[in-house]
């Protein structure tokens, strides 16, 4: 059975391993939400009822509603998340949409930094009912910087125990909610929208709330990024049980809450206050497990997204490997290491996850608005009656911008973190974006067929020594009957290359996410062959590996002949030398550029020496290759003009 078609329906095994993968950031939103509204406010029934309603509107309307029933069926063949949404809107040909992706990207991978250090916090700081005085910051470095290092290794082994962990933690979480329930049944009245809507508008100040109470919905976009792991299915099972047992816990919460009314929380956790003594212990390690797997689960979906962003040309070049067979499993030692300084950062900065609170949320708030402008174009994409989508819309415009605006409160005690972190992304976004663009621009092709006559005498003119049997260039031309003049300056003006046999080879990337397949053009048989590659926006771009697949597959056709073309070797049959040339184009007088130009134009040039080179990224490491120097354009220089004395 393919991962494809096991995917497409609902299993026990599936439903388990779904627990495991994407519930750990919105299940361990319990442990900070509620205590966040009550660390500096006293405790009052009307604000407990208003803010255990607002969660469970939250839950229902933003991540049941929005991202479960709409999000999950805007997928891209099976794929999720923000960048795989945009790829399935790009054939609308609208311009400017890739803003609202890039931006929601950023900010995401900026959650991502924040994430791991306030979910694991606020976990160990439990241990503080034992220990007031305990120093909890070098535990939570020491279980962070372990992630961190496991990740090179893959993490299929500990992946096995993610969701057995998550279904005992869930229960844990909904029997806790009980216990407490039962005992304060009125907290049911919560249930009730009319609390939620009295807390916004009625009572002064509490607007402000939003920013805290916002948290129960973090996990959301997580949810939504990691659908191509699981299957909808399975997350539609799974949802069920996840979100029975967080509603029973909030409203548990609520219970304790209106049985303590009276002085602000403090720094006391309300969710370990629940917790008989006798369990304590026990509890925080769950709930430490629990937030390892959240932390793993950001850590997983933020190389899964810069691996999307650098195939949709978001991202500079980076090195990727897949240390498990896994399918999404991947590992970008580059972005490891920067979440971890990051989440370093922001632990030795902050030192308490209360602290933490004020950094995040405001991110996730950003990502999910643009998610909300990429579904509204997606709806239309799906011929939605124009009513519905303006009403979708505009209910969640109104209530993730009022989220929004309450997380801005925040600036000042710890949002600008985030604001900051995710201006930096976007900066790396832009600048890689906006230079590929003038790049492009000024790159110029000319018709391949007004060199295919001179291209045949050279490989057959005996007075010039041979450079290769096989001569192999990668060109961005996606007409076959253009090429860059970056390859004809480099065949015929440079030294020229005499060659049996030339191929062009082309790499188009698919909005679909796991396409694989390749089509060729015999340009001049058995002397110019072009090899077009159609990858989906996941697939590993290995272009070596995968140029040798079909060269072989054409040998076995008849195609080509690939036999040494020496007299003493080709009797022994002996396969010729294949040479790639990569291309360093560079641009001369680049200072004489606008000055906007200019400096995006050294920005993309420090991201490419801070990235791999081409021929690493796509696996040429082990080949026979030459990296020429070849210009873009050479500009006019009038003012240059000699004359003759």
């Amino acid at each position: 059975m393919s991962s494809s078609t096991s995917l497409s329906r609902a299993s026990a095994a599936g439903t388990l391993i779904a627990l495991g993968i994407v519930y750990g950031d919105i299940g361990t939103s319990p442990l900070y939400t509620v205590r966040g509204v009550f660390a500096n406010r006293p405790v009052t029934e009307e604000v407990v009822l208003g803010t255990i309603s607002c969660i469970i509107w939250t839950l229902t309307l933003l991540t049941t509603v929005k991202y479960v029933f709409i999000a999950l069926k805007a997928d891209n063949h099976g794929e999720g998340g923000i960048l795989a949404l945009y790829a399935q809107l790009r054939r609308l040909r609208v311009k400017w949409l890739y803003l609202p992706a890039i931006i929601g990207a950023a900010a995401l991978l900026a959650d991502g930094i924040i994430t791991p250090p306030i979910s694991v916090s606020s976990a160990i700081e439990g241990l503080r009912i034992f220990n007031p005085e305990l120093n909890t910051v070098p535990i939570v470095l020491a279980i962070l910087v372990g992630l961190f290092a496991l990740q090179q290794f893959g993490t299929a082994i500990i992946g096995k125990f993610f969701g057995p962990i998550m279904v005992v933690f869930f229960s844990m979480l909904g029997v806790l909610g009980i216990t407490h329930l039962v005992h304060e049944p009125t907290i049911l009245r919560a249930l009730n929208p009319y609390y939620a809507v009295h807390l916004i508008t009625q009572i002064p100040g509490a607007f402000w709330l939003l920013g805290s109470i916002f948290l129960c919905s973090t996990g959301a976009e997580a949810l939504y990024a990691d659908m191509g792991h699981v299957g909808r299915p399975n997350i539609y099972v799974s949802w069920t049980f996840v979100k029975i047992c967080l509603l029973l816990n909030y409203l548990g919460q609520g219970a304790w809450l209106l049985q303590h009314l009276g002085p602000a929380l403090g720094e006391k956790n309300l969710f370990f206050l629940m917790i008989p003594p006798a369990l304590l212990l026990p509890a925080i390690i769950l709930c430490t497990l629990a937030t390892i797997i959240a932390s793993q689960a950001l850590i997983s979906g933020s190389f899964t997204l810069v691996i999307e962003a650098l195939r949709l040309h978001f991202w500079p070049k980076v090195r990727i490997s897949y240390p498990t067979e896994l399918r999404g499993q991947a590992y970008v030692a580059s972005l490891n290491g920067l979440l971890l300084a990051g989440c370093v950062g922001v632990v030795l900065y902050f030192r308490e996850s209360g602290k933490m609170e004020a950094a995040f949320g405001l991110a996730v708030t950003v990502t999910m608005l643009m998610t909300t402008v990429l579904l509204g174009y997606y709806l239309r994409l799906r011929r939605t009656a124009g009513l519905i989508i303006f009403g979708l819309i505009g209910l969640y415009f109104l209530i993730e911008g009022s989220f929004l605006v309450a997380n801005l409160r925040k600036f000042p005690e710890g949002g600008w973190l985030s604001v900051m972190l995710s201006v930096l992304i976007l900066g790396v976004m832009v600048s890689w974006i906006q230079g590929q663009k003038i790049r492009s621009d000024l790159t110029e092709f000319e018709p391949l067929a007004d060199y295919l006559p001179l291209l045949k005498e050279l490989s057959n003119d005996e007075s010039i020594p041979k450079y290769a049997t096989h001569l192999v260039y990668l060109t961005k031309s996606s007409d076959a009957k253009l090429v860059e003049n970056a390859i004809t300056h480099s065949i015929f003006k440079k030294r020229p290359k005499r060659a049996d046999v030339y191929y062009l080879v082309h790499v188009d990337t698919t909005d679909d996410p796991y396409t694989r397949t390749y089509s060729v053009t015999h340009i001049l048989p058995q002397e110019v062959v072009r090899i077009d590659f159609h990858l989906g926006f996941r697939v590993d771009q290995a272009v070596n590996y995968m140029f040798r697949q079909v060269v072989a597959d054409l040998v076995k056709g008849g195609e080509v002949d690939i036999t040494s073309r020496y007299e003493s070797l080709r009797g022994q049959d002996v396969v010729g030398d294949f040479q790639f040339v990569i291309l360093n184009k560079t641009l001369p007088y680049q200072h004489l550029l606008r000055g906007w130009k200019r400096l995006v134009l050294r920005a993309h040039g420090w991201l490419r020496w801070l990235g791999v080179s081409e021929q690493e990224s796509f696996g040429l490491d082990n080949s026979a290759f030459t990296v020429e120097n070849v210009p873009l354009r050479m500009p006019a220089r009038p003012e240059l003009q000699l004359t003759r004395e």
